[in-house]
């Protein structure tokens, strides 16, 4: 790799982390190339020359934030054997990203989901399809848990799928909003409430 392709990548990196700041501290929807150039010390012409267009740097940013949340909460889970033992190690990664107050760790579909609940946008669609995605992989991870005989056959993975979603963005708006300490132990508490229900009597894991 030539060093002025190097030099190039390295700057949409940089472009690409501090429009994802922004758009953690005040919503994929307030961002702007000026305001990432006025981070960057770089003209506005010098962020659309490297980005595109707005459109392109907000699909950018959404891009990387599913890398990163993938590899905190998903990835890690992938070494432990399928079932509930790859679930609760999902659900459990994701309460502690949920409930850190680090800015970092806002989730981006939730804000967006607000911000574009009823606007006819691009982005609502992108943002639409990163929800989908998670909650597919959650019940892709119920299923399994299903297959192995860890939840009863019975359970309804959609209806599962739904109640941890709610709880989980029930605990951002306590934790973000509310600022209550006791949100991760409530989370906890919530979520092992609603698995006992689902359990398998024969399941001793």
């Amino acid at each position: 790799m030539d060093t002025v392709t190097l030099k190039s990548e390295h700057t949409f990196a940089a472009i690409v982390e501090a429009a994802s700041e922004i758009a953690a501290t005040q919503g994929i929807g307030k961002l702007s190339l000026g305001e990432v150039a006025k981070r960057l010390n770089m003209s506005k012409s010098g962020v659309f020359s490297r980005v595109g267009s707005l459109e392109a740097l907000q699909n950018a940013v959404l891009d990387e934030f599913d890398r990163r949340f993938s590899a905190a909460v998903f990835s890690p889970a992938m070494s432990l054997p399928r079932g509930l033992p790859r679930l609760d190690a999902i659900v459990e990664a994701w309460i502690k990203r949920t409930c850190s107050v680090s800015q970092a760790s806002s989730c981006l579909y939730v804000a967006g989901s607000f911000e574009y609940d009823d606007v006819a946008d691009p982005l609502r669609e992108r943002l639409q399809d990163g929800v989908k995605r998670m909650r597919a992989a959650l019940r892709r991870t119920i299923l399994q848990a299903i297959e192995e005989g860890h939840l009863r056959s019975d359970t309804d993975p959609e209806q599962l799928v739904f109640e941890i979603y709610s709880i989980i963005v029930g605990a951002m708006h306590d934790t973000r909003f509310l600022h209550d300490t006791q949100t991760k132990e409530r989370l906890r508490n919530a979520y092992a409430r609603l698995v006992s229900t689902c359990r398998s009597f024969h399941y001793r894991g």
